[in-house]
């Protein structure tokens, strides 16, 4: 499986692939797109290896740099894409949300703890849910049925899926640097995501619980 993803890293095609699933992943949070995104990177770190393996003229020395840095530059932008998509509907769509969380008091709650975040510069628990599982969707959801501004959810946004993406990417490459280009080499750092992933969520659902303490 190496070998054929360091072949096709080097195709456009790859980074339109790359890019819906990180994209629609906001809808479905069960796309495996930072599991795509590790794999690409890996396997373009891995991909002189893999040229060699296959009979292919081998890389130069460094070439994997520019796939690293068109991996990250696609999974931000669809990253945003996806946020800014979502929070468009949400907010088209706010009275059906509004009726939905009036009828439960945690939703109402975590919306008026969102709207607190996002204008009082707590925008990096924005950042920090892009790495729990449907953190992205939750935050998405819930900024654009509040109506709040577009300055104040976009720029964390981005920053959040520059953050991930190059977490992503950067585990990927340096997995396939020291671990070689085998199975192992994807493995270890998609367990790091994960592993990433479930202390986000955990420090996520602390963070408001410490402010109402306060």
């Amino acid at each position: 499986m190496q070998e054929i993803l360091g072949e096709l890293i080097h195709a456009p095609w790859i980074y339109v692939l790359i890019g819906l699933s990180v994209l629609l992943d906001v809808f479905l949070p069960v796309l495996p797109s930072g599991v795509i995104v590790i794999a690409a990177a890996t396997a373009a770190t891995g991909s002189t290896a893999a040229a060699g393996a296959t009979g292919l003229p081998t890389p130069p020395a460094g070439a994997p740099l520019p796939e690293i840095c068109a991996l990250v530059l696609c999974a931000t932008t669809a990253s945003v894409l996806g946020d800014l998509v979502l929070y468009r509907l949400a907010w088209r769509g706010s009275a059906r949300f509004d009726r939905a969380v009036a009828r439960s008091r945690r939703l109402t709650a975590a919306q008026r703890r969102l709207g607190h975040v996002l204008t009082s510069g707590g925008g990096p628990l924005v950042v920090l849910a892009r790495f729990a599982p449907a953190g992205r969707s939750v935050i998405s959801l819930a900024a654009g049925a509040a109506h709040r501004r577009a300055v104040d959810f976009l720029p964390w946004s981005a920053l959040a899926g520059l953050v991930w993406a190059g977490y992503g990417v950067g585990v990927g490459y340096f997995g396939g640097q020291w671990l070689g280009a085998g199975w192992l080499a994807t493995a270890v750092p998609v367990l790091a995501l994960f592993g990433t992933g479930t202390l986000a969520a955990y420090l996520v659902r602390r963070r408001p619980a410490q402010a109402q303490a306060s």
